[in-house]
């Protein structure tokens, strides 16, 4: 079996319960096969990127250590999304649970299923935040510093929730 890779994970929810939506992905990916999650961040919340008619959005991130291939941790992920009742009927639209693959070890994929890192992360406050407190040092497999995107980053209103 090959070497596990550490993937990070973006997680997002704006539909029913949101807080819970969280935990119950948290849940599913502790239980993903040949998979280990080792960390979460805190919560945030932000306002919504795209249509503004709809709830802000809870945000966070996980680190995983994965013997999986970036396609097939993608096919677990939509898997969780599509149980936790996931429906795609607007980009960047209210959603119960959106699991997005940032970052997978060093590696850069460009897939037409898939693009590592995630294409919108320097653009994404909600993303790199998450991202900075699990690895304050993180860097793009281009060697940018995750810490100068968020500078550099639009403000989203981010507000980090205590005790979620």
């Amino acid at each position: 079996m090959t070497t596990p890779s550490t993937a990070f994970i973006g997680l997002g929810s704006n539909l029913g319960n949101p807080l819970q939506q969280l935990h119950q992905a948290l849940e599913a990916l502790h239980q993903l096969a040949h998979t280990t999650l080792t960390d979460t961040s805190p919560i945030y919340r932000s306002a919504p990127v795209g249509p503004q008619d709809q709830p802000k959005f809870l945000n966070m991130a996980a680190r995983l250590d994965t013997r999986l291939t970036p396609l097939e941790l993608l096919d677990r992920l939509l898997e969780i999304e599509d149980l936790q009742g996931r429906v795609r009927h607007q980009t960047w639209g209210p959603r119960v649970i959106d699991l997005d693959i940032l970052l997978f070890g060093e590696e850069s994929v460009d897939h037409e299923r898939l693009q590592i890192p995630h294409a919108e992360l320097p653009n994404r406050d909600f993303v790199l935040r998450p991202l900075l407190d699990l690895e304050p040092e993180l860097r793009l497999p281009d060697g940018r510093r995750l810490d100068l995107l968020l500078a550099a980053c639009p403000c989203n209103n981010l507000e980090r929730l205590e005790d979620a």
